[in-house]
């Protein structure tokens, strides 16, 4: 696919569309938009791995408490990830999210701006009928 997420203008935030063949890649995308909007991701020296396990009963919190904890990992740990793999299976009623995000801690000089929160605004996760049940998300993120 040519287009993994998109940043978006938004007044006084930060909004972007993530896509995924699958809800893993759509997930991935997600992750890599954020740290885009907020890092020069390519100065990011991998030097240590995250490994983080979420879970909800619905997809769209599901993204939404992901994205909380990559930026909990953010403010208080200052990590970035340069690499991010995402798998998510459903049992029984329960989606579960094993992620594993390789990176570094930033220094001042990487930071483009800093997020303050991830707003339910317009939030969505939808699995669209057009393009073959492309996956898509829409986020937007407060300055």
């Amino acid at each position: 696919m040519g287009t993994d997420y998109r940043l978006l203008d938004h007044t006084a935030d930060i909004a972007f569309e993530a896509f995924g063949n699958t809800l893993d890649e759509l997930f991935e995308n997600a992750t890599k938009a954020f740290y885009d909007a907020f890092v020069m991701v390519e100065k990011v020296t991998i030097e240590m791995e995250k490994k983080v396990e979420i879970s909800d009963f619905e997809v769209d919190f599901l993204l939404y408490k992901w994205l909380n904890e990559v930026l909990f990992l953010f403010d208080t740990e200052f990590f970035a990830a340069r690499s991010v793999n995402i798998s998510i299976k459903k049992e029984k009623k329960e989606y579960l999210l094993e992620a594993n995000l390789l990176g570094g801690k930033m220094t001042p000089e990487i930071i483009k701006t800093e997020p303050k929160a991830i707003t339910m605004h317009n939030f969505k996760v939808e699995k669209r009928k057009e393009n073959g049940g492309l996956w898509y998300a829409y986020v937007v993120i407060d300055i």
